[in-house]
């Protein structure tokens, strides 16, 4: 091994990381270790887990030893740095919002971070907590270089039409237009694609990013054309708190007629919509399968419908459609809602293998179906792994933009 890169993913309640071993040729990752600490405030655990699974650290704290993020990213940096032998080369970031100014991956420095903080408005939820654990590390361990990896970067090849609204041109100018987000998962299953299924690879492909946080993505020869996402995390998809496509007016008829302030309609938009407020049960879309509350059922439909709606969308901007893969943790792992999101793709010619699907398998469609319907597994902390690694090594380039 050539030293280690270490990858951070940090949310609100949450903070992830992996480290990966940098090959002796320098141009392979060998993932070493994952680990995450969460319940943060309230039941805090830090658990961690060798390549082969065995497990490195299993402790739980009491809810005042880790009350917050810092606290979180200071005790995991304190476990980090008992590891023997870790020759950190590098940290990796997921940085949800990177704005009009950044469309690749960017090493940072104080004047990148003041920037990216002027984003938080724009993913309240995720950007204060990506740029808090940059912060720490930069004044922990400030010759080691960090590097931002932005889950919008992967759509910035859109084209202006797709990226507009019908508001005046200015407003684009300065930055209001439809980004999309999960761009890493997306850029790991296009990688991914060309492995697992050649002959569509370079066809029209619609991803779906289902998890707490969802999206769909339109894919042609593996590059991003379109996205249910836009301007925030909040558009298209309905999702655990979030209430996806909603009509402004929805906005305006709060602040007008309820009185509420922009800090209630964003507390509303961001944590207490989406199919929390739907099922009156739970954001947790395993939770809502197991109830027997008729409100439960009611937000699994909604959400069902919602995702064949923008299937129809996006196979509509590829001119139609050849594949659909689902992916992140409800695509990944719950039989049930693939099976009820591809019978909405019927009229498309979707033809899903019940058992294939009720096993998990990487092909979940009949040979008879007109469009191949796959499950992968996302990626996401290899991918910032890959841009991390690749930036270290040609430093001269800078910072791109």
């Amino acid at each position: 091994m050539t030293g280690a890169i270490l990858v951070v993913n940090a949310g609100s309640s949450s903070l992830k990381f992996q480290i990966f071993g940098i090959g002796e040729t320098g141009a392979t990752l060998i993932r070493q270790i994952r680990g995450q600490m969460d319940g943060i405030g309230l039941r805090p655990h830090l658990r961690a887990t060798a390549a082969d699974g065995a497990t490195i650290i299993d402790r739980a704290y009491a809810p005042g030893e880790i009350p917050d993020l810092p606290a979180a990213i200071t005790e995991t940096g304190h476990w980090l740095g008992t590891l023997e032998g870790l020759d950190l080369r590098a940290i990796g970031h997921r940085v949800v919002h990177g704005g009009p100014d950044f469309s690749a991956p960017v090493l940072i420095d104080e004047a990148v971070l003041d920037h990216l903080a002027d984003y938080e408005v724009l993913a309240p939820l995720h950007q204060p907590n990506n740029l808090a654990p940059i912060r720490l590390a930069m004044q922990i361990s400030p010759d080691v270089p960090q590097v931002a990896c932005f889950d919008t970067a992967f759509h910035r090849d859109h084209t202006q039409v797709t990226e507009s609204y019908a508001i005046p041109r200015s407003y684009y100018d300065e930055g209001v237009r439809r980004y999309g987000f999960h761009g890493l998962s997306y850029e790991y299953i296009a990688s991914r694609l060309p492995e697992i299924a050649p002959d569509i690879a370079q066809g029209r492909v619609i991803t779906a990013h289902l998890g707490s946080g969802a999206s769909m993505c339109a894919l042609k020869a593996g590059r991003s054309v379109d996205s249910t996402m836009g301007f925030t995390a909040l558009d298209g998809l309905p999702m655990g708190t979030r209430p996806g496509q909603l009509d402004p007016g929805v906005v305006l008829y709060l602040i007008s007629q309820r009185g509420m302030s922009a800090d209630q309609v964003t507390d509303l938009l961001y944590r207490g919509s989406g199919l929390k407020a739907l099922s009156g049960v739970s954001s947790d879309m395993r939770e809502l399968l197991t109830s027997d509350a008729p409100d439960a059922a009611f937000a699994i439909d909604y959400f069902a419908y919602r995702c064949g709606l923008s299937a129809g969308m996006l196979a509509a901007a590829l001119g139609g459609l050849d594949a659909f893969v689902f992916t992140a943790g409800i695509g990944e792992n719950s039989a049930p809602i693939r099976a009820r999101i591809a019978a909405t793709l019927g009229w498309l010619g979707a033809e899903l293998d019940p058992d294939a699907n009720a096993r998990g398998a990487t092909l979940v469609s009949t040979p008879a179906s007109r469009i191949a319907l796959y499950v992968i597994p996302t990626d996401e902390e290899l991918m910032i792994a890959r841009h991390t690694l690749a930036l270290i090594q040609e430093p001269q380039q800078g910072n791109p933009t």
